[in-house]
């Protein structure tokens, strides 16, 4: 009976590791306070465990004295097998979100790649046909943005392009979804928004851009402060006020309104819209 009493103690014992590890890598909140309970309740096993050992502490061969302890070992093995499990599949879940994250994420520019953008452009448009709310997308590109690598180099493009990253992320609303269309191209997919209130944000968006200092390189090979412009296309629809527009359309609407800001001079905004 005693040895059994301490190898259950000695297992519950180990079961604290894995909760301890789960408790770490989980956030403040009651899924956290939940597994801080569980680790309580397994120190009061532990105790009573000891508890159990003190009070009935001899040797006994006999099968009805056996059996609270054996039952007290399967209950602790029982324990640390559901800890156990319950901290692999965790490290298992966050490194498949971690690949999943990868798989769709541009690693330079920190937005997503032009795999999630083809399969959300599908499935907002989808959803905005089916509800009859309006949808508009920002095709956004670089002016000369060959200037930027021939002058300073692939390196300070490259810190170019994870600044405008990141200035497009602070800007964009939290339900836009902002992916790499190609080169230095970039989408905004702009859900229950029309091509007019589209425009709106991109014209912040280019104005900030604009004013913002991109990158900083040594004077020898480049100009300290390196700025950029930027040119916009704005398409948008509204299911309920138009005739049937394709998917395709519209992208295509995007991209013949950033060919005519390219053309009226670049660092502008030009919208086209199917109600127009």
């Amino acid at each position: 009976m005693n040895g059994l009493l301490i190898a259950g103690t000695a297992i519950l014992a180990v079961a604290l590791f894995p909760v301890w590890q789960l408790t770490r890598e989980l956030p403040k909140g009651s899924a956290r306070s939940l597994w801080n309970v569980l680790t309580l309740l397994i120190l009061f096993f532990i105790a009573g465990y000891i508890a159990y050992g003190f009070v009935n502490w001899r040797n006994c061969s006999s099968f009805s004295e056996l059996l609270v302890p054996g039952v007290f070992l399967g209950g602790a093995i029982f324990v640390l097998l559901v800890c156990f499990l319950s901290f692999k599949t965790v490290i298992d879940l966050q490194r498949i979100n971690i690949l999943e994250q990868e798989n769709i994420s541009d690693p330079l520019m920190g937005i997503f790649n032009r795999r999630y953008l083809d399969r959300r452009l599908k499935e907002e448009f989808l959803r905005s046909q089916r509800h009859n709310l309006p949808l508009a997308i920002l095709l956004l590109d670089i002016d000369r943005f060959k200037t930027v690598n021939d002058t300073c180099g692939h390196q300070t493009g490259d810190l170019v392009l994870k600044k405008l990253g990141q200035l497009i992320l602070s800007t964009v609303r939290d339900i836009d979804i902002v992916a790499r269309y190609g080169g230095e191209e970039v989408v905004v997919i702009m859900p229950n928004t029309s091509a007019s209130q589209a425009a709106v944000l991109a014209e912040r968006l280019r104005l900030k851009i604009a004013t913002e200092e991109m990158a900083t390189q040594d004077e020898e090979t480049c100009h300290p402060a390196i700025k950029i412009t930027v040119s916009i296309g704005v398409a948008g629809i509204n299911h309920g006020r138009t005739t049937a527009i394709d998917l395709h359309t519209l992208i295509k609407n995007a991209d013949k309104a950033l060919y005519q800001a390219k053309n009226e001079g670049r660092n502008r905004v030009v919208a086209i819209s199917a109600d127009s």
